[in-house]
């Protein structure tokens, strides 16, 4: 499938575009669009090829990596151009509205693969080799090469799924987890006294709080899952206070209320 050296162009240079040309350069040839001047001049600097045009995107396998909110448009502006044989790629936080948009806006002789990769800039940090790539193929073959290179050349783990399957599983791993860094931002700073326990839940939260909005949006409004789970939350946690309560509320006699 692949020409020899891999090229890969990558849509968007924002927090993720810039991490994931980092990771791919050393084994790929990566050039860069994004309709900021701001960003392509980023990108020159880091040494990157800059694509100034659609038209001329002919990269074995294209990147989108823009924001959800952004994707459609994306996909209408590359259609035409595309070439026989190439793969396009969504790396959205979400899968069943992505792979919805791309097989409808994509054309016929290319090939289509949703993924997610399980980490981003903040996490990355530590490294990413061992980190979670979750891949749901939508039209074609050769993903399984893309696969292979993944795996064999940066050392990820690969996880091959369907969208919808993908968006229930990650309601509650990615989109819970959301919910409560936005909750826990409006309690103010982490105490000093605290257990191991919850110093662990605050680096985990810390992770994501500092994600673009877009993501969060996207993470938290665009998946149709999270909603009946984010209730199961609230129930939950209202549910809990009540037992404790009366579990150890003293006993009342008379109907009358104890008095201390």
């Amino acid at each position: 499938m692949f020409s020899t050296p891999l090229t890969i162009t990558i849509f968007g240079f924002g927090a993720f575009g810039k991490l994931a040309a980092a990771l791919l350069a050393p084994h790929a040839h990566v050039s860069v669009f994004d309709k900021s001047c701001d960003a392509r001049q980023a990108a020159s600097e880091l040494g990157f090829s800059i694509i100034r045009d659609v038209s001329g995107v002919h990269a074995d396998v294209v990147v989108l990596a823009v924001p959800a909110q952004s994707l459609e448009q994306c996909l209408l502006d590359i259609a035409p151009h595309l070439r026989e044989g190439q793969l396009v790629i969504d790396v959205c936080s979400i899968k069943e509205e992505p792979a919805r948009l791309m097989r409808s806006h994509l054309p016929a002789h290319v090939e289509i693969l949703a993924s997610h990769p399980m980490f981003g800039p903040q996490s990355a940090m530590k490294g990413t080799a061992g980190s979670q790539i979750v891949l749901c193929p939508i039209r074609g073959t050769r993903w399984r090469r893309l696969a292979a290179f993944l795996r064999q050349r940066l050392g990820f783990g690969i996880i091959v799924t369907t969208p919808e399957e993908h968006d229930r599983q990650t309601a509650r791993s990615q989109g819970l987890t959301h919910l409560l860094a936005h909750a826990f931002a409006t309690l103010g700073e982490h105490p000093r006294i605290c257990t191991r326990s919850s110093e662990l839940m605050s680096e985990a939260i810390a992770l994501v709080a500092h994600d673009a909005p877009e993501v969060s949006e996207a993470i938290v409004l665009g998946n149709r899952h999270l909603a009946p789970l984010r209730e199961s939350l609230i129930s939950a946690l209202s549910s809990f206070g009540e037992t404790e309560v009366n579990k150890h509320s003293p006993a009342q006699t008379d109907g009358q209320p104890y008095e201390a």
